[in-house]
């Protein structure tokens, strides 16, 4: 069963995060399906820690952006989602290559909806697991 409520695509997603973080950090989106969605993030000298593995950090950072383009599409139009709370279990490193991200809801809620975010290595080995949980918010009366 389809979840978006709104019209949804890489293109949009790509657009919508054009001079952001997620850009600067080389973060691209993949993939819409029915109920997830998928992008990915380099490894490379802009996003590793010094030690040479991929910064924890940018795995939230690709995790939060699931979640929250998922959440705020999932929501009618002229809602809101913002994050309440982001947490990730990172399993294994990765050096290079690239982490992809799939988001699923848990739940999609009138005022929350919780996402699931894996991020897999190009082997396909699982390197971080995150959970986003989201407030849903109502349109705002225009102010004059």
């Amino acid at each position: 069963m389809r979840i978006w409520q709104q019209p949804l695509s890489v293109d949009i997603l790509n657009a919508i995060n054009e001079d952001t973080v997620v850009r600067r950090l080389g973060i691209e989106f993949l993939e819409v399906g029915d109920d997830f969605l998928r992008a990915r993030v380099p490894v490379n000298a802009h996003t590793r820690q010094p030690y040479g593995l991929l910064h924890g950090g940018v795995s939230v950072v690709l995790a939060e952006t699931l979640g929250s383009c998922g959440a705020v599409y999932a929501c009618p139009e002229g809602w809101r989602a913002v994050g309440l709370d982001i947490n990730a279990n990172h399993i294994r490193g990765a050096t290079s290559g690239w982490v992809t991200g799939t988001a699923r809801p848990v739940h999609i809620g009138r005022s929350t909806q919780v996402w699931q975010i894996d991020m897999h290595n190009d082997e396909g080995e699982i390197t971080c697991v995150s959970r986003l949980t989201m407030a849903v918010l109502a349109p705002r009366p225009e102010y004059k």
